[in-house]
């Protein structure tokens, strides 16, 4: 079963004069809808939008694993565990909120800044806070995040390319850009695709070259 979810449909929110624009892909904060939680651990994958010099002042979370994608610009992060780093387009950022952590997230560059966060649901609670970076990472090296359950899985293609995606009980497509067919349907940049009891599936780029983010979900 596949359900596509297109980008002009998500939620808007974030904090446009603060230089702030956010895209909701599931239930979050004030946009609540029943019938759009959760995606297996999934529980959040907004596409955020910082102006230079914008960005979310310190906040705790618990219990969270958050990736984070960035698209294009730099993102500075800093914790209350001691890390500090930028992360570029292109590097993993995965942010393990454990018991409890304190985190800052800002454009501190001269460009606009875009990113894809993904927060998933751990499988236990508790722990102590983590950070991890993996810088670059390659196509045939997906992402293990087995306190949730899941593998990320990064996909670029060429156009005409076509990826076989991976056998699932869940599987969470993110079109990051270009335009992809995927089972009789074109999915274009923030368009998504959840699809359940996946088996021998296959993407494809059209229109030239693409990037998909592909979570493998228990």
């Amino acid at each position: 079963m596949i359900s596509v979810h297109r980008s002009d449909d998500r939620y808007r929110g974030g904090d446009p004069d603060a230089g702030i624009e956010t895209r909701h892909a599931l239930s979050f904060g004030p946009f609540y809808d029943p019938d759009n939680l959760r995606f297996g651990p999934i529980l959040a994958c907004n596409e955020e939008h910082l102006a230079a010099g914008a960005g979310f002042d310190e906040h705790p979370h618990s219990h969270t694993e958050i990736v984070t994608w960035v698209v294009e610009g730099e993102l500075t992060h800093r914790d209350s565990a001691g890390h500090s780093t930028v992360v570029r387009a292109g590097d993993v950022a995965h942010l393990s909120a454990a018991a409890g952590v304190r985190h800052v997230e800002r454009n501190d560059g001269e460009r606009p800044l875009t990113f894809l966060q993904m927060w998933l649901a751990p499988l236990e609670s508790g722990g102590e806070p983590s950070y991890t970076v993996v810088p670059g990472i390659a196509d045939s090296t997906p992402y293990a995040l087995p306190q949730a359950g899941a593998m990320l899985h990064v996909r670029r293609l060429t156009e005409g390319e076509r990826t076989a995606l991976p056998d699932a009980v869940r599987l969470y497509v993110h079109v990051v850009r270009g335009r992809v067919a995927l089972e009789g349907e074109e999915l274009g940049p923030g368009d998504a695709a959840r699809i359940t009891g996946a088996e021998g599936l296959e993407a494809a780029a059209v229109a030239g070259a693409a990037e998909l983010l592909v979570w493998e979900l228990r």
